[in-house]
């Protein structure tokens, strides 16, 4: 999400997923902390972890100290966490300390590649993966705990054909350099993936990682205003075998209205994690998406009431990961 999503206007439909048979897909080596198994993601111990959260704007509103802790008390068991390329090490490793002290699993995702091929501004996967390893010396360790969301919505509707092999050029970059944590990846076409890039060549970008340890990421705004849309969408996942998680939605968005019921109902019924579109702050037209007002956990919009207290939500569906002991949200 950011504000040149705003102007975004979809020109073609949601393309239809490809018939093939599902290909075989290797389970994750042995890696410590947070993998892949399957369609599942599971911590080190083995135990399933879906996850159950909210995107937190850090790199736009640092002075918002009390925010993780109020995220956590509404039961969420993840947040992604928005930085950018000016964030250095120090910043990282507070977040990171942050999010452990409030049980939260970590997700740390960089933003400047947002909408790269109709942004000028944005930075490119490549760009993305240096940052990370930069920061490899903070990361190390951490895999219990620390989700790598590589770059955020990392192609516009320009080139999005390019997202395939730049997703696997990151994801190479990051392994040869040793971080071994599981790696999130943003599907193009501002996240939506209405084009079926990422869904179609998904296969080839897990098998590029020699851990196997790559989780598909889809943002669900407009594109996914029917149930069939977002149903299908998790189907050629599951039929291919391969993980997803929903890494960003809204209720709706400048691009049509969004079934979040389905988003949220079919989730939860298939395992597949979660995480909304956001905690506060949202400014350019879009604070619609704000779950609390002015950051105030005591003052939900009807955005925020539905994701953390409707049906399905996170309050419900939520649970915490073992690392942390494993509460569920509501006791």
């Amino acid at each position: 999400m950011c504000a040149a999503l705003v102007a975004f206007v979809f020109a073609a439909a949601h393309a239809p997923r490809s018939a093939q048979s599902p290909p075989s897909v290797p389970t994750a080596q042995s890696v410590a902390g947070l993998h892949v198994s399957g369609t599942n993601i599971v911590e080190g111990n083995g135990n399933s972890f879906v996850m159950r959260g909210v995107s937190y704007p850090y790199a736009w509103h640092k002075n918002q100290n009390q925010s993780l802790a109020d995220i956590k008390k509404l039961g969420t068991n993840t947040v992604r966490v928005v930085l950018d390329s000016s964030i250095g090490a120090g910043e990282v490793s507070d977040v990171i300390s942050t999010c452990k002290q409030n049980r939260l699993i970590c997700v740390l995702e960089n933003h400047d590649t947002t909408g790269y091929g109709d942004s000028g501004s944005a930075i490119t996967l490549d760009q993305a993966a240096d940052y990370w390893v930069g920061l490899k010396n903070v990361l190390a360790g951490q895999e219990s705990y620390v989700v790598i969301n590589i770059g955020n919505e990392p192609y516009g509707n320009n080139s999005a054909s390019a997202w395939t092999d730049a997703t696997s050029g990151a994801i190479k970059k990051l392994r040869d350099a040793g971080l071994k944590h599981l790696i999130m990846v943003d599907g193009p076409g501002w996240g939506q993936d209405w084009s079926g890039v990422m869904r179609n060549t998904a296969s080839s970008v897990f098998a590029s990682d020699p851990q196997r340890n790559t989780v598909f990421s889809v943002h669900m705004y407009g594109v996914y205003g029917t149930a069939s849309k977002i149903t299908d969408y998790y189907d050629a996942f599951q039929s291919a075998g391969l993980p997803l998680v929903v890494g960003e939605f809204g209720w709706k968005h400048t691009d049509g209205d969004v079934d979040e019921d389905a988003i949220i109902n079919e989730a939860r019924s298939r395992g597949i994690g979660y995480l909304g579109w956001s905690w506060s702050g949202n400014s350019g037209g879009v604070e619609y998406l704000d779950m609390a007002t002015n950051f105030n956990p005591d003052q939900l919009t009807s955005w925020g009431q539905r994701l953390f207290n409707g049906a399905n939500g996170i309050r419900a569906t939520s649970k915490e990961a073992t690392v942390f002991g494993g509460r569920v949200a509501v006791e």
